[in-house]
């Protein structure tokens, strides 16, 4: 089994910054891709981007592109999301995810979720 524990979220203003952090426990060398999700209130779960193993794949979606990255850390089971220009909209509750697959961006391919940190912007 795999564990995941997100941290870093909290409450900020519109414009400002916040770094997401991701560690992963268990059995982790049979982890591939990772990704993080988000949901806010009433709406569906959505990627919101997504790494290779290796890093050299990522995938953003369209909405945090230029202003979010996403990185990890193989030999620290660590992965982070760097949240630049935070919008109100940006507002939910932010998953990490992985899977042992060697990619996948839907929610539906992941094995194994956190349990979720708040992200809240204020405007």
């Amino acid at each position: 089994q795999v564990q995941l524990v997100e941290s870093g979220g909290g409450l900020v203003q519109a414009g400002g910054s916040l770094k997401l952090s991701c560690a992963a426990s268990g059995r982790t060398f049979t982890l591939n891709a990772m990704g993080w999700f988000r949901q806010a209130p009433g709406k569906e779960r959505e990627v919101v981007a997504a790494i290779s193993r290796s890093g050299d794949s990522t995938y953003y979606v369209d909405s945090v592109k230029g202003r979010f990255t996403i990185s990890r850390n193989n030999g620290k089971n660590m992965m982070y999301l760097q949240m630049n220009s935070l919008k109100p909209e940006d507002t939910a509750v932010y998953y990490c995810a992985a899977t042992r697959r060697p990619w996948a961006t839907t929610a539906g391919e992941y094995n194994y979720w956190g349990q979720g940190t708040q992200v809240t912007v204020s405007s």
